[in-house]
């Protein structure tokens, strides 16, 4: 099976949009090219499609709760990059750049986007 796209929800796309924009800069990701006028943002990620957008019930958006989406960062200096633009552009940090015991030292930093998704990139995480 092959994972196509994740979806998170927005309260603010232009929010949004600049602080994704920023934070997957730092990785070599192209910016968003979804018209401002669409109700949602999107992404390449090479072959799978990362969106936001608010939710179809109209009601508030709010994050998953123990809920984290992690990106692969080709090295330390992309990680505290992207953990720069995160914080320069309406995210909170969750975690300093640095080395992590949770993930046998590799090299890593978590964030929340302005809507409180929480995020996280590594260096040489090693999943399995």
């Amino acid at each position: 099976m092959l994972l196509k796209s994740i979806r998170l929800g927005s309260n603010d796309l232009a929010k949004s949009r600049a602080f994704y924009d920023a934070t997957f800069g730092v990785l070599d990701v192209a910016e968003c090219a979804t018209p401002e006028q669409y109700p949602i943002v999107m992404w390449d990620l090479g072959g799978m499609k990362f969106l936001l957008g608010p939710a179809r019930d109209g009601q508030p958006c709010t994050f998953a709760n123990g809920g984290t989406i992690i990106f692969e960062a080709p090295s330390e200096e992309a990680v505290k990059a992207w953990h720069a633009a995160g914080l320069a552009n309406g995210g909170t940090s969750e975690g300093k750049p640095e080395a992590k015991p949770q993930a046998r030292g590799a090299f890593g930093a978590y964030l929340r986007d302005p809507d409180g998704n929480k995020l996280g990139v590594y260096c040489g995480l090693q999943i399995g």
